[in-house]
């Protein structure tokens, strides 16, 4: 491959933009260069350019060298500045399968550059012979989306590897829905077939939309034309950060639970009376062909679920894209489409989304009063977890609640930020509190006996009766029960009362959100003949 032939001649000649800091490297302490703020808040200082421990993160996963790693703000970046580097405006083309990922028509449009579709066959197979012969001198790219967006399948790594052999441009393989397909892809093909350039992301498997990191592996001279093109800092220390930090946490178990619901979603949306096709995917959502899409599209929407409606794209009439969400999320979906739901609006549904974001910790949660039960609960503090998920089933109440926090120092903001968030989802569920029972009550269980009681009339304040002879069980701190309760007890605006006594401090834990679950079922049972609020005295 005679990449400078490849590389537009503005770019070969271009002298970068270099910090002092990409000049010195590591020997600097004192930083005068950038004229910066001195003063240290954490983000005072300008990110590392090179992203150098990220991409030694990276290296390890993909096992591929630094050299060989440019990391992007999101894969969109790299794909606009691929075009940037190798195509000249007005002049010069590009090639992509369709129907495929619309960025890459879009960033054609930004570049001034031709872009030709070559459609995919009837199964959204590729023939590389269409896409060869589709290709002049002017091509320098070619995009193949595998598994495909929107088709979700996986494209045949022959035909990848024969255009690869007899194009004399560079071939983009975005690989962003990869994990989910149980093929290795592309990425260990890079030494054999340099003109290939492989986009992987953060944004799925590794569920870190929200950060946009996405990278290109390919040999070292394409990488060190993307970095020489690219903003000085074009990812933040606080993303750098974040990052790094989730990279250590293995996807694997999170993937497992996808690919499995991807199974039995699609299982059940065949046995639809209104579903012509569902097609097979390798990514992380389904192509499903439906008899009037667009009526379908109406429905999901007015029941709160939002679909990409992928009609409008080639070869795809009547098609909705639907991605593979939490287990309660895809039962709604189901039962929505199979007209088992009933329609509520937002009152009745007595539902909430909290998220919560601190110096020490991130907690995200959903709550549904009247779901399935189901719960999904990641806080990495796994007794605090059990607790939780015995909240939530002896409750009624469906919760997912995701937290990331500082527990490498301890379990308090992780601990008491659950809390602050799970009163808030109750206090936001419960809206106006018209028809509630409002009080809870609940006796012994188990060999300990544990009481608790609640009012969710809007008086904060707990009661705490409840001694442990252990100072931690399963390594959660036994002080922080107590505290749990109290800042739950705040952020709901709830009054609880709670005593345990037993042996087991195992046990009397468990009984204790045993007995506060069932308290709270029963104070949050809507009576049918009552809309109004029940107090002491009678009916407000």
């Amino acid at each position: 491959m005679e990449l400078n032939k490849l590389v537009r001649k503005k770019i070969r000649e271009l002298n970068s933009y270099s910090t002092a800091r990409d000049e010195e490297g590591e020997r600097i302490s004192i930083y005068l260069d950038a004229n910066e703020n001195p003063f240290e808040n954490g983000v005072n200082r300008y990110p590392d350019p090179k992203q150098s421990d990220l991409k030694k993160i990276i290296s390890s996963i993909y096992n591929v060298p630094v050299k060989n790693i440019f990391a992007g703000n999101g894969s969109d970046e790299a794909i606009d500045l691929l075009y940037r580097v190798f195509c000249e405006p007005k002049s010069d083309n590009v090639l992509s399968i369709s129907p495929t990922y619309g960025m890459y028509k879009v960033a054609a449009q930004i570049n001034d550059v031709e872009f030709r579709e070559i459609l995919l066959e009837d199964d959204f197979s590729m023939n590389p012979e269409k896409m060869l012969t589709a290709a002049d001198s002017n091509t320098k790219l070619i995009f193949v989306c595998s598994p495909n967006n929107p088709t979700g399948n996986i494209i045949d790594e022959n035909s990848i590897i024969k255009i690869a052999n007899n194009f004399d441009g560079i071939v983009v393989i975005d690989e962003a829905y990869c994990e989910f397909s149980r093929k290795p892809g592309f990425v260990g093909k890079i030494g054999s077939h340099p003109n290939i350039v492989v986009l992987r992301t953060l944004s799925k498997a590794w569920g870190m939309a929200g950060l946009r990191i996405g990278f290109a592996i390919a040999d070292e001279r394409i990488t060190t034309f993307l970095s020489s093109v690219k903003y000085p800092y074009n990812i933040g220390s606080d993303t750098l950060s974040l990052a790094m930090k989730y990279l250590k946490r293995s996807p694997v178990s999170k993937i497992e639970k996808i690919i499995s619901e991807r199974k039995r979603v699609s299982a059940q949306l065949e046995n639809l009376i209104d579903v012509e096709k569902v097609f097979p995917s390798d990514a992380n959502f389904i192509l499903v062909k439906f008899k009037d899409s667009s009526s379908i599209y109406k429905k999901l929407a007015e029941n709160g679920i939002s679909v990409r409606d992928r009609s409008n794209q080639p070869k795809c009439d009547n098609c909705l894209r639907l991605t593979i969400g939490l287990p309660e999320e895809n039962n709604k979906l189901l039962n929505v489409l199979s007209g088992q739901n009933r329609n509520k609006d937002i009152n009745e549904a007595r539902r909430a989304f909290i998220e919560r974001r601190t110096k020490e910790t991130y907690v995200s949660l959903k709550m549904e009063f009247d779901g399935n039960s189901l719960s999904s609960i990641h806080t990495n503090l796994p007794f605090f977890d059990h607790m939780l998920e015995q909240l939530a089933f002896h409750s009624g109440v469906s919760m997912t609640l995701n937290v990331d926090g500082d527990i490498e120092v301890d379990d308090h903001h992780t601990i008491e930020d659950s809390a602050i968030v799970i009163g808030e989802a109750i206090s936001q569920a419960l809206g106006e509190k018209k028809g509630i029972t409002r009080y809870g009550f609940m006796l012994p269980m188990d060999d300990c006996m544990a009481q608790a009681a609640i009012d969710l009339g809007g008086r904060a304040f707990l009661n705490w009766d409840v001694k442990f002879a252990r100072d931690s069980i399963g390594g959660m701190s036994t002080e922080m029960f107590q505290h749990f309760f109290y800042s739950l007890a705040i952020a709901s605006k709830s009054t609880i009362y709670i005593s345990a006594k037993g042996d087991n401090d195992h046990h009397k834990a468990e009984s204790i959100f045993k007995a506060f679950a069932r308290a709270l079922k029963m104070a949050i049972k809507q009576d049918e003949n009552n809309f109004e609020i029940p107090t002491t005295k009678g009916l407000l």
